[in-house]
């Protein structure tokens, strides 16, 4: 039995745990993005402290210029033309210069043979005007709210670069100090040693597979379905390639949802070449490229059913926001290796199974 002392300074642990936590949660997000950016280029920097001769320092330095050339300004960029691309299409549509989802409801219904419209009365399925007044809204508000977050990203600059910088500068330390703080902090982790490597190791497996697996792919998936529609002439292809980006995120769902649609509207108003050329690279460019990426950036141990992937990512952007991302499929991944270690642990305790 413990002691009053040893209460009391278990009680001091937990408190001034939570005060923490309390004191870092503002900043959240850029202690997750500082931690999941020291995971990726951890073996980065390794490499660089071999080509260094061991100066920890100027390696960590190197880590970091090369995580803001190659990953911070173009991101800047992207989001600075997403912003600019979906605010101008916004104040069209509201000016009624616009009518993109009109347009192509319109399109449709006239390409449409006799058969399939007999098809649609048949069903009652005619009202064209008021499914195109529907969509015509969403899709309006839905580029309201890229707007105001356009307004709000200006209006709070200075609260993220200050997070940018503690992001960047955790990223620093954890990179130079990282062979030293991991075996601290898993020694202070209250679990049996086999137990703590395991769920440790799972977590970084996770996190890289993560980054690697989904985000990458989904940069990637964006950015050929953004050039190609640049490259056909579709308006806006820096909105419809972040589109593709966040859905590609989603198993199930997917690039296709944009693009295929895309391809139709092409097709069915006339311009046949563009619409075989975007059908026939997003099967074979887009379509692919998780197919052919994702064994080698992930692996297969490390993948989950694309059922428990789909729902956690979901309810991680529910609860974390755009964080949740990475938050979704890492704790699920730690809530099934948690799980599995208690079989284990059980079955070890219980080998007959009485």
């Amino acid at each position: 039995m413990r002691t009053i002392e040893e209460q009391a300074f278990l009680w001091l642990v937990v408190l001034t745990t939570l005060a923490f936590a309390v004191i870092v949660w503002p900043y959240f997000g850029a202690v997750l993005w500082g931690v999941v950016a020291a995971i990726i280029v951890m073996p980065l920097h390794r490499w660089l402290v071999r080509v260094t001769r061991g100066r920890e320092g100027l390696s960590a330095i190197l880590s970091v210029l090369i995580v803001i050339l190659l990953g911070v300004i173009p991101l800047m960029v992207v989001a600075a033309s997403l912003v600019a691309e979906a605010t101008g299409l916004y104040e069209r549509i509201q000016s009624g210069r616009y009518d993109g989802v009109g347009e192509y409801l319109r399109n449709i219904e006239q390409a449409l043979p006799a058969w399939a419209q007999s098809a649609l009365e048949r069903f009652g399925l005619t009202s064209f005007d008021e499914v195109r007044d529907r969509l015509s809204s969403l899709f309006a508000q839905a580029l309201q709210i890229v707007a105001s977050r356009a307004v709000t990203i200006g209006q709070s600059t200075f609260g993220f670069v200050i997070s940018l910088a503690i992001m960047l500068y955790l990223l620093f330390f954890l990179l130079r100090d990282g062979e030293r703080l991991v075996p601290r902090i898993a020694d202070a982790i209250p679990l049996r040693k086999d137990d703590r490597d395991a769920i440790l190791e799972k977590f970084v497996v996770v996190v890289r597979a993560t980054v690697k697996g989904s985000i990458v792919i989904a940069l990637l998936q964006g950015l050929l379905g953004g050039l190609i529609f640049w490259m056909l002439g579709i308006e806006a292809p820096v909105l419809w390639g972040v589109l593709m980006a966040l859905l590609s995120l989603l198993p199930a769902v997917g690039a296709a949802i944009v693009w295929l649609p895309a391809a139709i509207y092409l097709l069915v108003t006339g311009s046949i070449w563009q619409g075989v050329v975007l059908i026939t690279f997003g099967v074979l460019v887009i379509g692919l490229v998780d197919n052919l990426l994702r064994p080698k950036l992930v692996g297969k141990s490390t993948r989950m059913p694309d059922y428990v992937v789909l729902i956690s990512t979901l309810g991680g952007i529910a609860v974390f926001g755009l964080n949740g991302f990475v938050i979704g499929p890492t704790i699920a991944a730690l809530f099934i290796a948690v799980w599995d270690i208690f079989t284990r642990s059980r079955a070890s305790f219980n080998p007959t199974g009485a």
